[in-house]
Formats: C-alpha cells, structure tokens, sequence
C-alpha cells in the first residue's frame, strides 16, 4: 500500500456519513411537516362535520330558526359552559353541538378530544330567512387570517407575546349558508 493513500478510506466514509445525516435530518423535517399537515386535515373534517351538523339540526327545526342565532359574539364550544335546558328541541341541539364543537365525542383521560382544537360555532341571522353558521378552531400554524366578513372566534385565536399566531393567522373557520323558506 502506498503511504500517500493512507487514511483516504476513513475520509470517503466521514463525508458519507454526513451527507446521510443531513439527509436524515431532511426526511425528519418532512415528517414533522406531513404530521402538521394532517392535523390540519384532520381538523378541517372535523369542523365540516359539526357544520354539517348544525346546517341539518336548523333546516329540521326550520319553525324556530330564529331561536337557533348566537351570534359571532357568543359561540357556543371552547371556553364556555354548555347550556343545560333540554326542554326544547332547540335546547337540545344548541346543548349538543356545545359538547359536540368542545370534543365530546372522544374522552381521554377525563378530557375532550374528539374535535378541533378550540372548537367554537357561531349562528348568525342575514335577514330574510338566511342564517349563516360558521366553526371556528386553532389552527396549527400560522397562515392568512380569515375573510374579514367571518367574525366567529375573531381575535380568540391568537397567542401570546412573542407567538407567530397574530392578527387572527392561526384562526381556521368553515361557512355555510342555511336558507328557510317562508311556507
């Protein structure tokens, strides 16, 4: 063996390992990213589902419609006590959709994990039988702030000093539309 060459194979094998751990580091990277990525996702059919929900519990009751409105300034959900009047059926679903938005649907440990994050719903009156219900959640990163039309949940989202959740980015909202005709 030749003495110039002493050592060449130990340095081959040290820049082979690190670029396979730069390349680790990446897949890592994108792990993470795909894991936020399906929360997200996973939030999003949540909150379609709830407003689903609603949409059809307001569309059933379509004579006490009216009864049904929150407002975007009193969502029913995270950080309120449910009502407990079940003497009505709009009682009943206004209590079930609070439990429902709040992750009732799955208990771990004696907390509710079966929803969004944050999970809030509002229903609000347009006017001439028009009523527009929205869910609004914590999203897991920040992006753009909702429409500004879209009030539920506003300015609720947002963390604390230093966060990158500002200015309503890391609030997610879902919108439909319910129209009850006059019979």
């Amino acid at each position: 063996m030749n003495g110039r060459q002493a050592g060449v194979s130990l340095v081959e094998v040290l820049v082979t390992m690190v670029i396979l751990a730069i390349g680790l580091l990446g897949v890592m990277g994108l792990q993470a990213r795909l894991q936020q990525s399906e929360m997200e996702a996973y939030q999003r059919s949540q909150a379609l589902l709830l407003l689903d929900d609603m949409a059809n519990r307001l569309a059933a009751n379509r004579n006490a419609a009216a009864s049904y409105v929150t407002g975007s300034a009193n969502p029913l959900g995270a950080g309120m006590t449910c009502p407990t009047a079940t003497t009505t059926q709009q009682q009943r679903d206004a209590k079930e959709w609070c439990e429902a938005l709040q992750g009732a649907a799955e208990i771990s440990d004696a907390s509710r994990v079966g929803a969004m994050i944050g999970g809030r719903g509002c229903v609000e009156s347009l006017g001439s039988g028009q009523y527009l219900i929205t869910v609004a959640w914590q999203g897991m990163a920040p992006l753009s702030a909702p429409v500004a039309g879209t009030t539920c949940g506003q300015n609720l989202y947002d963390g604390g000093t230093g966060s990158q959740c500002t200015d309503d980015r890391c609030r997610r909202v879902v919108t439909t539309l319910v129209r009850i005709a006059p019979l």
